[in-house]
């Protein structure tokens, strides 16, 4: 096995969390999809549950192999770089959020303002996906370039313990719940309600800033991992290499487990232990793959459809969220609602309810088919700028 041969699981496991990213958030309705592909109501892990870190420990997989010669630069490039880096990540995700400034009022397009000025309590989002995935990389970055690995391990362990310690003391009530949690009422002071997402039916943001503080740790954990690949894959790609991976996952994933028994594993909040557990989860499954891709040498067209989403990761899942958006500015005429007024659809709902919805069965099977035929349209453009040499970094 030729050595840098090692690194295409990397390529295919951050192709195929892009993937998942993009399935999940595509239904062709909210209304009907399969348990698997919903988040978990609050506490609890569902496998939707786990692409948002796998993404985060991906990151820091990629930043393992850019770190040695970011700190071979010397400071200024690496502060350059990493700045640069992480306000454009953070930047496209707040326009995402924004885009596409105008929406429909009736018959009329009007400017999405900052702040609604007839709903002072509406406004964009100031926090997302992206903008965790720049602030979480930025602080990795810098722990991972000024640190040694063995430092950085007690760091990223205290810092999941005093977030522990900042959720059971500054919580009120039940210090887990969506109303007890303590990050709300900061995210509310330095956000504003307006900014923060109400999908919870009330302001609450599962990208705000204190649960985006374990969220760097998983980052972290990726760079260990990843440095641990570097350095070690290449010098002994057998079964110690692969078995030194496969036990530290599970014991992760035990040691989250054990410690969700006092701090429940939740998405929303990040606990710590969702970390752990997450980060166990993703160690396995990258082993995994090397088990498979690199050592048995199984390569196929499944391997090469997600590896293709791994050429172009930021770039496509920032796409998938752009054209679902643009397209709701060009209204489909379909009827009349209830009270008499027109309704319209867009180009992609009238595919969902003309085409996906009329498919025999449970109605989360449509929605589902819709997701993938979305999916389908996403590797279809990423196939022909892989096929262009065309790769987009950010």
């Amino acid at each position: 096995m030729v050595a840098n041969q090692r690194y295409y699981s990397l390529d295919v496991f951050r192709g195929a969390t892009v993937a998942l990213m993009i399935l999940v958030n595509n239904p062709g309705t909210w209304a009907y999809m399969f348990a698997p592909l919903k988040h978990a109501a609050w506490h609890g892990c569902t496998p939707t549950d786990l692409v948002f870190p796998f993404f985060l420990f991906a990151v820091g997989n990629a930043m393992a192999f850019v770190m040695p010669k970011l700190q071979d630069a010397g400071q200024a490039v690496f502060w350059r770089k990493v700045l640069k880096r992480t306000i454009l990540i953070f930047v496209i995700g707040l326009f995402l959020n924004w885009w596409p400034f105008v929406h429909w009022v009736g018959d009329e397009l009007r400017f999405r303002a900052w702040v609604d000025p007839d709903n002072a309590a509406h406004g964009v989002r100031i926090f997302g996906v992206l903008q965790r995935i720049a602030v979480s990389y930025f602080f990795a970055a810098v722990l991972v370039y000024f640190f040694k690995p063995k430092s950085v391990i007690y760091i990223s362990f205290i810092v999941l313990l005093v977030y522990w310690g900042l959720c059971a003391f500054l919580g009120q009530g039940d210090p887990y719940s969506l109303e007890g949690w303590f990050g709300t009422a900061i995210d509310k002071q330095v956000l504003g309600v307006a900014h923060l997402y109400k999908g919870e039916g009330v302001p609450f943001d599962p990208e705000g800033l204190m649960s985006t503080i374990p969220a760097i740790v998983q980052v972290v954990f990726g760079y260990l991992v990843g440095l641990f690949i570097r350095q070690q894959g290449k010098v002994s790609p057998d079964f110690r290499f692969l078995s030194g991976l496969l036990v530290t996952g599970f014991l992760l994933v035990v040691l989250g487990w054990i410690w969700s028994l006092g701090f429940p594993i939740n998405k929303k909040i990040w606990t710590s232990s969702y970390v752990l557990y997450t980060t166990g989860l993703g160690i396995l499954t990258l082993g995994s793959m090397i088990w498979f891709l690199e050592i048995q040498g199984i390569k196929n067209g499944v391997t090469k459809f997600f590896d293709v989403f791994g050429k172009n990761p930021l770039f496509i899942f920032v796409l998938s969220g752009l054209l679902p958006r643009f397209l709701t500015l060009f209204r489909i005429p379909d009827g009349m609602n209830t009270e008499g007024d027109p309704q319209y659809l867009t180009a992609l709902s009238w595919f969902y309810k003309y085409v996906c919805a009329k498919i025999p069965g449970p109605p989360e099977l449509g929605s589902l088919v819709y997701s993938l035929c979305f999916l389908a349209l996403m590797w279809a453009l990423c196939y022909v700028l892989d096929k262009k040499k065309v790769y987009v970094k950010v």
